[in-house]
């Protein structure tokens, strides 16, 4: 069974720094696209950030670009989130997605359904 699980989250002062990581477990599988969303309370779970299998393409939020960072790493089926210059606005749960099927085209990387495994989320709290 394919899992995904995401670490790093916590409370952090606005202004400062965080770094989620996804790790892929299970049967071997190639995660074609593999994103970042969020959700916060009474919130629908809105894009965050996608990157290729390739790292080549990378898509980001218009809320988080030129703060936040998505990378990978193939060889340990990893993915990060370096998140800085957080903002309250930042407080969410964050969920890893993954793609298991072959490429899809960069525009649908912001769509929930471009994924078909998710992690469980980890919460990230930032304080004014």
């Amino acid at each position: 069974q394919v899992q995904l699980v995401e670490s790093g989250g916590g409370l952090v002062q606005a202004g400062g720094s965080l770094r989620l990581s996804c790790a892929a477990s299970g049967r071997t599988f190639r995660t074609y696209v593999m994103g970042w969303f969020r959700q916060a309370p009474g919130k629908e779970r809105e894009f965050v950030a996608a990157i290729s299998w390739s790292e080549v393409t990378t898509d980001y939020a218009d809320s988080v670009k030129g703060r936040f960072t998505i990378s990978r790493d193939n060889a340990k089926n990893t993915v990060h989130l370096q998140m800085n210059s957080v903002k309250p606005e930042d407080t969410a749960v964050y969920y890893c997605a993954g793609r298991t099927t072959p490429e899809t085209a960069y525009s649908y990387y912001k769509f929930r359904a471009t994924y078909d495994i998710w992690g469980q989320g980890t919460q990230v709290t930032v304080s004014s």
